[in-house]
């Protein structure tokens, strides 16, 4: 899953040392997995913040939770520590966390991501834009955001019908809906107006 190095595993146990509480671990976790916004995090978590899943890993002096969500892309990733004239640095190196690990079992907003981010994104950096996903609502309905020569722009219902929503349709059959949530009055970088 992820290597922790000794020196890595030293720095960390020391910076737990000085937490009120013994009990203190770290969890880590990929924020935005599988996305080229993806980051490996390391958190504090105190007892009872670990999540349902989370999977333990006792090291020398602290635990580690690791995110169920964040074990693939968390795959051949070193934290690492090197001493420096500043003190010390703490290095996270997670060469999978924007490749994205996804299948049919992948929970619902990391297959979306998928799309959005490889397939539908690189066509609209072409014209400037960009879509994201804000959240998913009741019965799988995708909310998405528009960006860039996107927003505003006059041919968002025909990229949004004919490119974004077909495609997440076709590919995600779990998904009934996709509804846009951008504000398109806002027209200072569109694509076309």
């Amino acid at each position: 899953m992820i290597e922790i190095s000794a020196t890595a595993q030293s720095y960390l146990g020391e910076l737990l040392t000085k937490q009120d509480d013994d009990q203190v671990g770290i969890r880590v976790f990929v924020a935005q997995p599988g996305t080229p916004h993806a980051e490996t995090c390391i958190a504090y978590c105190r007892p009872g913040e670990e999540q349902e899943g989370d999977l333990p890993v006792a090291y020398d002096g602290f635990t580690a939770w690791f995110e169920e969500r964040s074990v693939p892309y968390l795959e051949d990733a070193v934290v690492d520590y090197q001493e420096d004239k500043m003190g010390g640095q703490l290095t996270i190196k997670a060469p999978n966390a924007r490749v994205p690990k996804v299948g049919d079992d992948a929970p619902l907003e990391d297959r979306i991501n998928y799309v959005l981010y490889n397939e539908i994104n690189p066509g609209l950096a072409a014209h400037g834009g960009m879509v994201t996903l804000v959240e998913i609502v009741e019965e799988n309905v995708a909310i998405l955001q528009f960006g860039g020569g996107c927003q505003g722009c006059s041919a968002v219902d025909l990229t949004l019908k004919n490119s974004v929503e077909r495609s997440l349709l076709e590919q995600i059959p779990e998904l009934t809906e996709i509804r846009d949530a951008t504000d398109h009055s806002f027209a200072e970088n569109a694509y076309y107006r």
